[in-house]
């Protein structure tokens, strides 16, 4: 499998095992002779070494645990050549491996919807848009219309050669829900496979700006470590040992820009794109994300116990209603030119207006005054 396939399987698999058709998969098991629905399917290389099943779909599953996957194969719903297989079988060259429950996998119809695009840039083969905090990205979980795809569909609509329904073309890259910024959106199949080959080798620059509880020891750092669905919390994801087998590696630089009394103003730059990485590192490291409720962030985690501290920092959550995130930069090689691309965004407007109170609240402190 090329590294640019393999890549965009990754993301089009971010969605399966939060189906609700995986809840299919009981202590029971699945019996051989019950209807079976393939819902995903790989061959291994023939260059494929001897590795368990298990950590061999981790890697080309996003959002699948090896617990999980495991869970899977000891229900009897994953298959390899035809037959099920435990967890601890090993993999060899050429093997077909799939995942089968017992209902057929949900069939999404992108439905064109008129929704308002912030298009950054766009020429023949992509376009970058400034997604806003509350758009969901793809359709799913709930969410099967009023997301980014639905508004793309629509905003293409008249482009023959753009069709939302095939996996070669459109969305490159996620990003959280309530989390704003840039995205990257491939209009044609040659460019899709080359961004996906850039996300792969990591060539591309990406870089967040955060908004976090508490100051640190040091102005600029690296935090690493495996990121992998948290074991007790599954809405979570979690901080692993690097060398350790859970979880997928993951590496996230910061630099400290502004410190504002009890929270810190931070830019962080990816090396990889792991589901809710600058979210779980930060908390990783005691620096939950401000007003994030995921992660605990929307309580009070550093400061003092005065009413009219808790009164502000409740303004401040009003203020800015989700984690304080924003995607602010996106650089890559153009798949077609060859041109270096650099974009920046705005900050949105509540994280501007979140800013502007934390400033605010240190110049009354300093004179002596409340602020809430």
């Amino acid at each position: 499998m090329s590294d640019e396939l393999r890549y965009q399987m990754t993301e089009e698999m971010a969605e399966l095992f939060e189906e609700d058709g995986f809840e299919d998969i009981s202590d029971g098991g699945i019996e051989l002779d019950e209807d079976r629905y393939e819902h995903f399917r790989t061959v291994a290389d023939p260059g494929q070494t001897l590795i368990r099943i298990d950590k061999f779909l981790v890697d080309r599953m996003n959002n699948a645990t090896r617990s999980r996957i495991q869970q899977a194969a000891e229900a009897g719903a994953i298959f390899v050549n035809g037959l099920p297989v435990r967890s601890n079988y090993r993999i060899k060259p050429g093997d077909v491996v799939t995942l089968e429950l017992l209902r057929p996998r949900r069939e999404l119809e992108i439905i064109p919807e008129d929704i308002p695009l912030d298009i950054v840039y766009e020429d023949d083969v992509l376009l970058v848009v400034n997604k806003p905090a509350g758009l969901v990205v793809h359709p799913g979980h709930g969410n099967y219309t009023g997301t980014l795809v639905n508004a793309l569909a629509y905003y293409l609509r008249d482009d023959p050669e753009y069709d939302p329904m095939d996996p070669r073309l459109g969305l490159v890259h996620r990003i959280d829900k309530d989390t704003s910024g840039l995205l990257v959106v491939a209009k044609r199949e040659e460019a899709k496979s080359d961004l996906c080959k850039q996300f792969y080798y990591k060539t591309t620059h990406r870089s967040y700006r955060a908004l976090v509880w508490g100051r640190f020891d040091y102005p600029i750092g690296t935090v690493t470590g495996n990121i992998g669905r948290d074991l007790k919390d599954r809405l979570q994801m979690a901080v692993f040992p690097p060398d350790g087998d859970i979880g997928k590696p993951a590496v996230t630089h910061y630099e400290v820009l502004e410190e504002l009394a009890y929270v810190s103003w931070i830019e962080c730059r990816l090396e990889t794109g792991r589901t809710h990485q600058i979210r779980a590192h930060m908390k990783h490291i005691g620096h939950t994300l401000f007003a994030d409720e995921r992660y605990g962030g929307d309580q009070i985690l550093r400061g003092n116990n005065t009413a009219n501290y808790r009164r502000f920092v409740q303004n401040c959550l009003a203020t800015c209603p989700r984690q304080a995130l924003h995607a602010k930069t996106l650089g890559f090689r153009h798949p077609i030119t060859g041109e270096e691309m650099r974009f920046d965004s705005d900050l949105p407007a509540d994280l501007t207006a979140l800013l502007e109170r934390w400033r605010t609240y240190i110049t009354y402190a300093s004179e002596g005054r409340e602020y809430y």
